[in-house]
């Protein structure tokens, strides 16, 4: 199937799923599109027991897109700049510290923690895993979504500090995510080779280093053009052309494109420098044509994760680790988020139980089900790909739609 088909196919399959949300489920778009797709697709799959035309069409669509390559090399430098751009700059600056020890510390330990329980969980299982593939479903795991996160947030009118920190973790901590995973990912490759730590943190800083000046000479290079000129359609088409060329120079210098696009986003999206370099007008076109780039972008990438299910391996077992995962997932991320908070939390004046929400909050999304894709069969590919997709299943809808009453319940209590 030709690139231009399995566009025009996505499109159409996302338009109609979202027109479905909207006239009858009202569901946040994320959790919507999800429920919608896996029906559909369980629906094909009863139908396919009597009749398969519709399951073998399904399975075939699905197949012919590579998930890893659309979303990790393509779909996410557009998300990820989307969402920084509308990120309060200002907050984000003062919350900055813990939510640099979230994305990089954070994810470090979660990782570290997710591993070590889920290896002699599953080895007890009968699972025949190696620690450095369980570090592996660590690394692709801990990131927490921000595609999935920013909706929700937005439509449950959590505290903007809590907001904050919540987003700017998921936008930062993704990047970091992946540059963990890939560093893992070259050990496992390799397991009889001597492991150079030195070379590790090289790759290391130089991925989310350079992602991240990288993307503050791009937005500042991007600002310094919109200022120089009061033409709206030439500066959207500047912001799509940083994120576009930014993100293949990133690929061509091996640096973290996600870093490098969410500090665009951020240095471009700056209320001083919105007020110096967009008239009303330009910023009215800016802020629009981001907007619908992130909901075109959320809605396929969310129809392509309910359809993910026909390719997996669904073994009984596999399922029953996947569901052992879940507390185990949501305990670590606690763990490794406890400490920065209560160091940070009386200098910053954070919200009533930050931990609980921040945990309950990190929903993941379709960078893990991508990263757990790219593994291999030596991997155990398939085992920690159910396990992955079970996790995200239970993330986006569970998490999704209990959050926003857990935010409302907590803050107003604290507030009486």
């Amino acid at each position: 199937m030709d690139y231009f088909s399995i566009a025009s196919g996505l499109v159409v399959i996302s338009a109609l799923f979202g027109y479905l949300n909207v006239k009858f489920l009202k569901l946040p778009i994320t959790i919507g599109l999800m429920v919608i797709t896996l029906l559909f697709t369980l629906f094909a799959v009863i139908i396919g027991q009597f009749d398969d035309t519709i399951l073998l069409t399904e399975k075939a669509f699905i197949s012919s897109i590579n998930f890893e390559a659309l979303l990790l090399d393509v779909m996410l430098s557009f998300l990820l700049f989307a969402g920084a751009l509308h990120t309060n700059f200002e907050q984000l600056k003062v919350q900055r510290w813990p939510i640099l020890v979230f994305a990089t510390l954070g994810v470090l330990c979660s990782t570290v923690l997710v591993a070590a329980i889920m290896y002699p969980l599953l080895t007890s299982l009968g699972f025949n895993v190696s620690f450095v593939n369980c570090l592996l479903f660590g690394a692709l795991i801990s990131p927490t979504d921000p595609i999935a996160v920013l909706g929700i947030l937005k439509r449950v009118g959590a505290p903007k500090k809590l907001e904050t920190k919540i987003v700017g973790e998921s936008l930062f901590n993704d990047g970091v995510g992946v540059v963990v995973f890939l560093t893992i990912y070259a050990i496992a490759k390799q397991p009889n080779a001597a492991v150079d730590v030195s070379e590790i943190a090289t790759l290391f800083i130089q991925e989310v280093g350079g992602g991240i000046l990288l993307g503050g000479a791009l937005g500042w290079v991007t600002y310094r053009l919109m200022k120089s000129i009061d033409n709206y359609e030439i500066e959207v088409i500047l912001t799509l052309a940083a994120v576009m060329g930014g993100t293949v120079i990133a690929h061509k210098l091996h640096l973290s494109a996600p870093l490098a696009m969410v500090t665009a986003g951020l240095v471009v999206g700056n209320d001083t420098i919105r007020e110096t370099s967009m008239s009303e007008i330009t910023e009215a076109y800016v802020d629009k044509f981001w907007e619908l780039i992130d909901v075109l972008l959320n809605t396929i990438l969310f129809v392509m994760i309910g359809m993910e299910m026909l390719v997996l391996t669904l073994n009984l077992d596999y399922i029953y680790a996947g569901l052992l995962a879940i507390p185990i997932i949501l305990l670590c991320r606690y763990i490794s988020l406890f400490l920065p908070i209560k160091f940070y939390a009386k200098r910053l004046n954070f919200a009533p139980k930050t931990t609980l929400i921040m945990t309950w909050g990190g929903l993941r999304g379709g960078i893990s089900i991508a990263l757990a894709l790219s593994l291999t069969s030596e991997m155990d590919k398939d085992l920690f790909l159910v396990i992955t997709y079970i996790v995200v299943i239970v993330s986006i809808i569970g998490q999704g739609l209990t959050v926003g009453p857990i935010i409302r319940k907590i803050t107003e209590r604290f507030s009486n």
